[in-house]
């Protein structure tokens, strides 16, 4: 049968009802009570079990006042206060019966839920007692002996696994957190060395080191803000702490120079975003963590401000330490677009979808690179001007203009030349047509051929062009100005 948890709360309101039946099992144990006594423990547990817990409690205390030796009579008024939610009041007879009748295994565990599951911290003196009878225990104190020992001679794992159990029963005892989260740090656990600090600021009023150690961790790791936010609780409780306020001065300096270059990504000044993560780089070299988030970044960059072939080598340097980076395989396989690398662009887009596979921009760069290797193996408009991709509008015409007059049929006299300067005039004529046309050039470059019908997607209308009449058409044509010469483009 499967079990169930149960909250706090729930628990704790059934924990009367379960006590009953664990004190079932001490029936007839308990020696030296006379009659009296007997009879009001069994009429009271008569009541408790009926819910009748005012009654209960009237005779459990007459027990108690006939036998203060009776460790039952203790137990079971601990269970009235508990039914009532008297938690404090049911701390002092619990740690009696530890007192009275160390080997009653039981109750620690109804000590714990009673005080742990509602709140964090012992803070009255009836509370402090609980924790303290709960230490003194020969098991615990054996536990704690072997524990220290095991830490002193660095065996860190064995230490952690004593310290478990004590933390178990006495969960509220700062010391063995903090010694737990040592070893934690030492064993390279940082996720549960995290938990035991947290756990220990709390349980502490003015624990600035658990603060000031949470904070040197999340620093370590590469969570700047998170170190941020820890070092602030330290300095709160003392503004002249002096390794709070100096990691403080450390943590806040590189926190700037991160989220200024973040404001300089979002305003796409990417140029200047490069140079403030340099700076992170060179801000604190001995943690790694940094140095690889700033060559993200910096991969980032350069690929939105289209230098790929700049681009390329980063990424991969940040692809080395982490070949899992969907955000480094993303912005690698765009600079190999830029770059026409259209098959390995393709490789790290596939890549990032096995670690990301819903990712909408992942799907739609990879059908782009697709498109646009399909395409590079068909004509390439870039390549007939011989410009780069990222080439502007003056850069294109100027290479149209060189490349038209040194192609113009005019020049050649044997058929078969000037045949084939036709043909090469008319590549670079539709070649300036589509790249010099915001919304044709578009289309291209996400690797569609406007002037292609077998690559146009979905109906409507589309630049539909090619020379009517062949190199007739160009008769009188001068590259040079607007001229007599207009362009007529569509498929017949």
């Amino acid at each position: 049968m499967a079990t169930v948890a149960l909250p706090a709360h729930r628990l704790l309101s059934y924990m009367p009802f379960v006590l009953v039946l664990l004190d079932l099992q001490f029936e007839g144990v308990i020696c030296g009570k006379s009659n009296s006594v007997e009879q009001h423990l069994e009429m009271g547990k008569k009541l408790l079990a009926a819910g009748q817990l005012a009654d209960a409690l009237s005779h459990f205390h007459t027990a108690v006042d006939g036998d203060p030796k009776n460790y039952m009579a203790y137990y079971r008024r601990a269970t009235v206060y508990l039914a009532m939610g008297k938690s404090k009041s049911a701390l002092p007879d619990l740690s009696k019966v530890i007192e009275l009748k160390p080997d009653f295994t039981s109750v620690r565990s109804v000590l714990f839920h009673s005080v742990f599951q509602l709140k964090s911290s012992p803070s009255s003196r009836e509370e402090q007692e609980a924790q303290n009878q709960l230490k003194k225990s020969d098991e615990i104190q054996r536990l704690v002996t072997q524990a220290r020992n095991d830490f002193s001679r660095n065996d860190y794992g064995p230490a952690a696994s004593h310290l478990d159990i004590i933390i178990e029963t006495c969960a509220w005892d700062v010391d063995s957190r903090e010694m737990r989260a040592e070893c934690f740090i030492k064993l390279g656990e940082m996720g549960k060395a995290i938990s035991d600090l947290k756990a220990a600021s709390k349980l502490r009023n003015d624990n600035t080191q658990a603060f000031y150690k949470l904070s040197t961790i999340y620093y370590n790791l590469g969570d700047h803000e998170m170190s941020l936010n820890e070092v602030r609780e330290c300095l709160k409780l003392d503004p002249d702490h002096p390794q709070c306020f100096s990691h403080y001065k450390r943590v806040k300096k590189l926190n700037k120079l991160i989220l200024s270059a973040e404001e300089l990504i979002q305003q796409q000044r990417y140029g200047e975003a490069v140079s403030k993560y340099e700076s992170v780089m060179k801000s604190d070299p001995n943690v790694p963590q940094y140095a690889l988030l700033a060559k993200e970044r910096i991969c980032h960059c350069l690929s939105k401000d289209q230098q790929g072939a700049q681009a390329i080598p980063v990424c991969s340097e940040v692809l080395k330490s982490d070949p899992e980076n969907v955000n480094a395989l993303k912005d690698r396989a765009e600079a190999y677009l830029q770059d026409e690398q259209y098959e390995e662009a393709i490789k790290d887009f596939e890549s990032a979808k096995m670690h990301s596979e819903n990712d909408q921009e992942i799907k739609e760069g990879l059908d782009r690179a697709q498109r646009l290797l399909k395409q590079s193996q068909k004509r390439d408009y870039y390549k007939i001007l011989g410009v780069k991709r990222t080439a502007q509008k003056k850069e294109i015409i100027k290479a149209y203009r060189k490349l038209a007059q040194q192609w113009h049929p005019d020049n050649f006299q044997d058929p078969e030349d000037k045949k084939k300067a036709e043909k090469k005039f008319i590549d670079i004529a539709q070649a300036k047509e589509v790249l010099t046309d915001p919304e044709m050039r578009s289309k291209f470059d996400q690797g569609e051929d406007p002037l292609d019908p077998e690559s146009q997607q979905g109906g409507g209308h589309h630049h539909h062009h090619h020379f009517r009449g062949g190199w007739e058409s160009f008769q009188g044509f001068n590259p040079f100005g607007s001229g007599p010469f207009n362009f007529k483009f569509g498929f017949n």
